[in-house]
């Protein structure tokens, strides 16, 4: 088989807890929850550590680990959190990792995060680098491995911050199709523009003024926006559906049809979206109409045949480049975006 389909889940709440007590106050927005983290807990963490399948007729056929089948990341912050108030929930996305690779040749499907969700282009070069140094550091602390991958705050992106993932020993991330600037096939001297327009099917690599290198993955944004926006999550066969449409039909070999979002989407911004990702991935499975893998065993697989140039100082959520953050000032998103966060650089 020569179709892929991996679903990236950005997992993240920023910390929540009073400075002064070390703990969260009642957020009265959350009600009947005490806070939003007790509340997206039980929406979105909890219900994709137990994801149910349904028949035909409404019975439970299956309950399923997500976390075990698709790609995804956990900020530090809601990872100390779950592991003290939510230990269960916690243990089970431990287990999903170790699953994972089980299941996909050796490789883990769990990405490391900068470690506060910082701006890492807006960070001078010392903050840049304790910010990945720390992600790495939390995640060997937590998963007992070295992460493959990082998901940047944002998908915010410079080749400063792309050096230092190099350097520690990171060997890809995720980007916005909007954040390619041009391509070619490795070897060519000859680049073509490509704006939105990257296939998105297929691994990259960047070079590096330091003559390291990364891969890089730039996600389907039009399936992501729907996703997020477009109601897909209603319908898990119509999930899988859609994904299948993504492959491109005028090129052979393999492809890779893959789309990040935030995690959340799964439960917490549409209900019963844990359900629909379990059957979008049960469908795909069970009919034949792609292998599910993640991002470090299609690496291993199919390494890189094109470079990109990236376009330097963007992010998945503003067009207009990350400048308009500092100072947090924040920015709307732009088309195809799959999440409303704003810039904060602190």
């Amino acid at each position: 088989m020569d179709r892929f389909v991996c679903i990236h889940g950005h997992f993240y709440q920023p910390s929540r807890e009073n400075p002064w007590l070390d703990a969260i106050e009642v957020q009265d927005s959350a009600s009947p929850f005490h806070d939003w983290n007790e509340r997206i807990a039980e929406e979105c963490y909890a219900p994709n550590a137990a994801a149910r399948i349904l028949d035909a007729e409404g019975r439970i056929e299956g309950i399923v680990n997500n976390y075990a089948r698709i790609s995804f990341n956990f900020g530090p912050t809601l990872l100390a959190w779950l592991e003290v108030r939510r230990p269960e929930v916690y243990r089970a996305i431990l287990a999903a990792d170790r699953e994972s690779q089980a299941r996909f040749s050796g490789h883990g499907s769990a990405l490391a995060q900068a470690y506060n969700h910082i701006i890492l282009p807006l960070a001078s070069d010392r903050d840049r680098r304790t910010q990945v140094l720390w992600g790495i550091r939390d995640f060997q602390h937590r998963f007992g491995r070295m992460p493959e991958g990082m998901w940047l705050p944002e998908a915010a992106v410079d080749l400063p911050t792309l050096e230092v993932l190099a350097e520690l020993g990171l060997r890809f991330t995720i980007l916005a199709p909007r954040q390619a600037r041009r391509v070619r096939p490795i070897g060519s001297r000859a680049w073509a523009e490509v704006g939105e327009g990257i296939d998105t099917t297929r691994p990259y690599r960047v070079s590096l003024p330091s003559g390291r290198s990364l891969a890089l993955f730039f996600y389907d944004g039009a399936i992501a926006q729907a996703v997020a926006f477009g109601g897909l999550l209603h319908d898990g066969r119509q999930f899988a559906e859609r994904l299948a449409r993504g492959f491109r039909p005028d090129r052979s070999g393999p492809q890779l049809v893959h789309i990040a979002t935030d995690g959340e989407s799964y439960g917490h911004h549409h209900r019963h979206g844990e359900m629909a990702l379990a059957y979008a991935l049960h469908w795909i499975e069970s009919l034949g109409l792609a292998r599910l893998t993640n991002y470090g065993e299609y690496l291993e697989r199919f390494p890189p045949t094109h470079e990109v140039e990236i376009r330097e100082g963007t992010s998945w959520s503003c067009a207009h480049g990350v400048e308009r953050g500092r100072g947090g000032r924040g920015a709307r998103p732009g088309p195809g975006t799959p999440q409303t966060r704003t810039f904060l650089t602190t």
